[in-house]
């Protein structure tokens, strides 16, 4: 039998296989799966919705380390691997030969730009493994751009990667503009610098009220609660907001972070940065790599089940409806492959839990630290037995043990073994145990992806579902436990398929099923899997 392939059949076919002008990658931060669910009637057709009406939803997405934090979440998704191969396993950790906290995006040898602060020397250079949009520039000779945004520095930084041509985040304080640091380059383009000189984010200091009638906010707890913190110079967190009046008792533009219209700004910025950087304008794949930093902040602040919350989920998508007409407009239907993920989830607040009749309860870390700290002097006689405790890592000072002739085997199996009878506490690994044994599942499985060795401590420690770490208002995050691992997974655009999956998927999945759409090589360190029946054959 011949088949016949038409001039015009083969025109379409030779389109098709076309990669995409520009690929979109966006973060919500702090964003649980069941925000989908929850908010779902209320959204607008644009925006969320047409993500998963026209895309691919994966529905049991899910983050495959600890901790689950900003830091780690953004790495792990666009590297495709876990802490335990890109390195970074915190926003900070504990560094044991400069003996003191570090930040994950740290970096002396570079000089901001855009400001004269000096709390603004960060790079990209400790993640140990290449990115995603490293292996497109390196697969289109650096001819393709990587531009990166965020209003927080590590999320803008740690999606990149190492060959961005620009990272960009939001300096707030008295400033009120986006910046970078001579990692990228020397000094801010014309079309950012324009940005900055305008009036954008002074619109925005303005007054905060629910988008609909207040009453209608029924996916969510009361206005008024003793759960969420609030703003200081307000009495109640309550509406409206009138953040002209609370800025000088709140870091001045850094309220903007703690307002949806942080994320409206971000939108501002990034349609901004695909004209000015013609994004999507020639035959290479572009990378706009976008994370939504303000949800995360108001997470914090009024917690998962709060009005505020409601309201900043439906004005996202808007801005998301935004983002996508903008991007029909300015780079083409089909012509763009768009990813939305989480960096991690979020804890119902623990006294709204409590008030509720559900097991619950407050972990103090503080008083634990002490209680270790006495524990090893009764034990050992070692009064500066430890460095510091964080991220769950318990960081010892091995020198003052190995100057007894104590050995460390014995203090990691007798601290573990005291550290499990207190209150609160569910597991403790050690690191011997995490170097020598293959976990497969439960806490084990997420604390060896979490661990690298250089860099975590002596022992991890989980604490039972219903025990947070955290102030008493405001949600947190942080665990294993399915409120801080289950995320949504949408795929929209040229080369995805509409369906849906509820088959297990994981945060480093993401980046190989995008490699495999683009035809190009995977981050060296990847270790995910292609999610089957994304790509449209």
């Amino acid at each position: 039998m011949l088949l016949l392939i038409t001039k015009s059949t083969w025109s379409q076919n030779q389109q098709s296989q076309k990669p995409p002008k520009l690929v979109v990658g966006i973060v919500v931060d702090q964003m649980r799966y069941d925000y989908l669910t929850r908010f779902y009637s209320r959204f607008d057709d644009g925006g969320f919705k047409r993500l998963i009406n026209q895309g691919f939803i994966a529905k049991n997405h899910h983050i495959n380390y600890v901790p689950t934090y900003t830091a780690p979440g953004h790495a792990s998704l666009h590297t495709g691997t876990t802490p335990s191969n890109h390195g970074i396993l915190g926003n900070f950790w504990f560094d044991n030969s400069l003996k003191r906290i570090i930040s994950c995006i740290e970096d002396s040898t570079v000089t901001p730009v855009g400001t004269g602060s000096k709390d603004q020397l960060v790079s990209p250079r400790k993640i140990a493994v290449t990115t995603l949009a490293d292996q497109n520039k390196l697969h289109t000779q650096q001819r393709a751009k990587t531009i990166s945004i965020a209003l927080k520095d590590r999320a803008a930084v740690l999606s990149g990667g190492h060959t961005a041509d620009a990272a960009y985040w939001f300096r707030g304080k008295q400033q009120g503009a986006w910046i970078t640091s001579s990692y990228y380059m020397q000094k801010l383009p014309p079309w950012v610098q324009k940005f900055n000189d305008s009036d954008h984010v002074d619109a925005y200091m303005n007054v905060w009220n629910t988008l609909y009638p207040i009453a209608t906010y029924t996916a969510s707890g009361p206005d008024q609660t003793k759960f969420d913190r609030g703003y200081r110079g307000k009495d109640k967190a309550v509406f409206p907001y009138n953040l002209n009046d609370l800025q000088e008792q709140n870091k001045f533009y850094d309220i903007l972070r703690t307002t949806p219209f942080g994320n409206s700004l971000t939108v501002d910025f990034a349609l901004e940065a695909i004209k000015g950087e013609a994004l999507g304008k020639d035959r290479n794949t572009d990378f706009l790599l976008i994370s939504f930093s303000s949800t995360d902040y108001i997470g914090h602040n009024f917690g998962v089940n709060s009005v505020e919350i409601e309201d900043t989920y439906l004005r996202l998508d808007r801005d998301l409806s935004r983002l996508l007409q903008s991007l029909d407009l300015l780079v083409g239907k089909e012509q763009y492959t768009l990813f939305l993920t989480a960096d991690h989830g979020g804890s119902q607040v623990t006294n709204y839990l409590t008030s509720n009749s559900i097991p619950s309860g407050y972990f103090k870390e503080a008083s634990f630290v002490n209680e270790l700290v006495f524990f090893i002097q009764r034990t050992f006689g070692v009064s500066n037995g430890i460095h510091k405790v964080m991220n769950n890592n318990i960081y010892l000072n091995k020198n003052a043990f190995l100057e007894k002739n104590i050995s460390l085997k014995n203090v990691w199996n007798q601290l573990a073994n005291y550290i499990l009878q207190q209150e609160g506490i569910s597991t403790v690994i050690t690191r011997k145990e995490l170097l020598q044994n293959s976990y497969k599942e439960g806490f084990g499985s997420y604390a060896q992806q979490g661990f690298y060795p250089t860099r975590s401590g002596d022992l991890v420690f989980a604490l039972d579902p219903a025990i947070t770490a955290y102030a008493p208002t405001g949600s947190a995050h942080g665990t294993h436990y399915n409120y801080d691992t289950h995320i949504p997974l949408l795929f929209f655009g040229k080369g995805i398929r509409c369906g849906s999956t509820s088959d297990r998927t994981a945060i480093t999945d993401v980046v190989p099923t995008i490699a495999t759409l683009l035809k190009i090589a995977e981050p060296n360190g990847c270790t995910g899997n292609i999610i089957q029946g994304v790509i449209r054959e």
